[in-house]
């Protein structure tokens, strides 16, 4: 096996000295340190289990705002089969106007979204190296969480209300189109902006947040790309057994993908904040290898 020890030295010398080849390589290597993997797997599970009670408060809600006003169900119907492959057909099926549904939705659905903000508080600091000592405790953790689920919803309302301008006469088509495609892609860099400074038990900057922001905020776009192919040649094609269960396979596996956008976005700030980069692939350990070993000590104080 010496030839690729010999090709690991090679790529190693050369991503020491480019920087834009050195910057993925430590991304890579710090989500590996704090395992990205495990971290993104807790938010989707919990992102997975919030998802059925706010769907089902979206449609008790729905069924109050919506009676009577068919042209609106439609393009708020798209904006969620956007938002959420796959449940669009669901949420037609189930608006009802239901106040005890409401009422039941909305209670699992905050305790779901507490434990989903919980997840990324937790990932959020243990990527910025937060000693334990210094994460914050139980309640001022279930503020934060509420903050950040207010910041959504709006976020949400927002997104449809946008979406919404396609096919009215409010704005010039064109407009319109170029508003529901560039307005939610705001709404999700200032979405990122707000999570990355809200859920980090640390005083930073926006300047410090804005790479991996914006890195997340364009990231989504495929994403969602993805899972709308997803939902039109798969679920659609499959057979009346396998349907539903392919509909839960592909969103976990989706929110699962956007858990790990999230963290590598993050990963991002902390890479540059903190200079990580260039870490070593094999020999001598760079300065930034002792940066990071440094900044993992300090986490286990407590």
């Amino acid at each position: 096996m010496k030839w690729l020890a010999g090709l690991l030295d090679a790529v190693d010398r050369v991503q020491r000295r480019h920087r834009w080849i050195a910057l993925p390589f430590s991304l890579v290597r710090k989500m590996s340190d704090d395992q990205g993997g495990n971290l993104a797997a807790l938010i989707a599970y919990y992102g997975f289990l919030s998802l059925f009670p706010l769907l089902l408060s979206f449609a008790s809600i729905l069924g109050f705002v919506l009676a009577g006003d068919s042209g609106l169900r439609v393009h708020v119907l798209e904006n969620v089969a956007r938002s959420f492959p796959g449940f669009a057909g669901t949420i037609d099926a189930t608006i009802t106007g239901s106040g005890i549904a409401l009422g039941v939705g909305l209670v699992v659905a905050l305790w779901a979204g507490l434990g989903v903000t919980r997840a990324v508080e937790g990932a959020m600091n243990t990527v910025w190296y937060i000693p334990l000592a210094q994460r914050p405790n139980l309640w001022w953790s279930r503020l934060r969480g509420l903050a950040m689920l207010v910041a959504l919803g709006v976020a949400f309302i927002l997104s449809s209300s946008l979406a919404g301008l396609q096919g009215t006469h409010v704005i010039a088509p064109v407009a319109a189109n170029l508003v529901s495609v560039v307005g939610p892609l705001i709404l999700n860099f200032v979405l990122y902006l707000g999570a990355f400074v809200i859920l980090t038990n640390r005083r930073m900057s926006w300047r410090t947040v804005l790479p991996g922001a914006l890195v997340g905020a364009i990231g989504w776009t495929p994403l969602h790309t993805l899972g709308a192919y997803y939902t039109r040649h798969e679920i659609a094609h499959a057979s009346h057994l396998y349907g539903p269960l392919s509909l839960v396979v592909g969103l976990l596996a989706w929110i699962y993908l956007g858990a790990q956008l999230t963290l590598y976005a993050a990963q991002l700030n902390v890479v540059l904040a903190e200079h990580l980069w260039p870490r070593s692939l094999r020999g001598t350990s760079t300065d930034a290898d002792h940066r990071s070993l440094l900044l993992r000590s300090r986490v286990l104080q407590r």
